[in-house]
């Protein structure tokens, strides 16, 4: 094993990002992604589902993955924890089976991604966790497309209800993952402000 792959995570991220779009094709990979009370390391958005991605390295430990174990299961529909070589002996113990886990090797100076076991449906993500991934305008977004009042004076929580009560389960992901596709962190700051006009709710 490299020095280099045991130093930091970065130089783990560029290399995952293109072994993961030979894998899914089409994805959009959000970073740092907040998770409850947790961060998660890697957001992956398919066309049809939100992937959480732990990525320990050689040089991590185990001592906060329950916690992030915990959190990462309340939000995505998969989860992969991508390990260090010096991990892959052990890191099925520290993950739930449903969980996908890559391994990192240093072949030859390059990185090898290998799939040790293929991520499973979480069951126990929660519906109401995963929808307040969106931002408010997000929200608003899929409130026109299924013609839903603005309900411009309800708050986040209310809209995020609505929308899990009223819009077809299938649609709606499907669309909460095209919102996440188009995502634009240049311009967010305009599109809340354009939003909050005249909104007494400005929660985001």
């Amino acid at each position: 094993m490299s020095d280099r792959l045991s130093a930091h995570d970065r130089d783990i991220r560029e290399p995952l990002f293109d072994y993961l779009e030979s894998v899914y094709g089409k994805i959009r990979i959000l970073e740092e992604k907040r998770t409850g009370r947790a961060r998660a390391d890697v957001v992956m958005v398919t066309e049809h589902a939100l992937c959480g991605i732990e990525i320990k390295s050689d040089n991590d430990s185990y001592t906060r993955l329950a916690g992030q174990v915990k959190n990462y299961d309340l939000y995505y529909d998969y989860n992969i924890v991508v390990a260090g070589s010096s991990h892959g002996i052990h890191i099925q113990e520290h993950v739930p089976s449903w969980w996908g886990i890559i391994t990192v090797e240093d072949v030859d100076g390059a990185l090898d991604f290998y799939y040790l076991r293929k991520p499973q449906p979480n069951p126990k993500v929660k519906p109401k966790r995963k929808i307040s991934i969106l931002w408010r305008p997000e929200l608003a977004n899929i409130q026109r497309k299924n013609s839903l009042p603005a309900y411009s004076r309800k708050s986040k929580q209310y809209v995020q209800a609505v929308l899990l009560d009223r819009v077809p389960e299938d649609l709606l992901w499907e669309q909460v993952c095209e919102e996440l596709f188009q995502r634009d962190y240049t311009t967010i700051e305009e599109r809340l402000a354009d939003y909050r006009k005249g909104r007494r709710h400005d929660d985001i």
